[in-house]
């Protein structure tokens, strides 16, 4: 399984002509999005109608790349198990290098090393950041919940 990765390096940054043309396909693939699979037909200047079926999944992969892209997001896509180097999760995370490294030795984000290298699978990666993210709205709600039982609300 692949996973869609925002602004990883070796990424694709859109020109404007490409974010216009990413955002009309994004709606387009959406307004299909939830069937099993989807009978495309591509065609090219100079070069007869291809004809091919996508399963679901690469769908939903699309429409997210598309989304990503009409929004001027750069976006890779990697395999789940890809490896990482600490300079590539920490750009990910958008935290200093040296902040990864204290995260990894301290075990929050599981690693492996390669020689003396450190190494962190993509999905790890993605598992941590959601999990901080998940714990960050439940922080807000609670702030939020206690504002309103002060009154302090708007």
């Amino acid at each position: 399984m692949a996973t869609l990765a925002v602004a990883p390096p070796a990424s694709i940054q859109p020109s404007d002509s490409d974010r216009t043309e990413a955002m009309s396909a994004s709606r387009a693939l959406a307004r299909l999005a939830g069937r099993d699979r989807l009978r495309v037909e591509a065609t090219a200047d100079g070069l007869p109608p291809q004809t091919f079926v996508l399963p679901a999944a690469a769908v939903s992969l699309l429409t997210d790349l598309l989304s990503h892209l009409a929004q001027g997001r750069a976006v890779a896509v990697m395999p789940d198990e890809a490896e990482l180097t600490t300079q590539q999760a920490a750009d990910m995370l958008n935290v200093s290098r040296p902040h990864l490294v204290q995260l990894i030795e301290g075990g929050a984000i599981p690693f492996h090393r390669t020689g003396t290298h450190r190494r962190i699978r993509l999905r790890d990666l993605l598992a941590y950041r959601e999990h901080r993210s998940t714990e960050s709205r439940s922080a807000l709600d609670a702030l939020a919940e206690q504002a309103q039982d002060l009154r302090l609300g708007y």
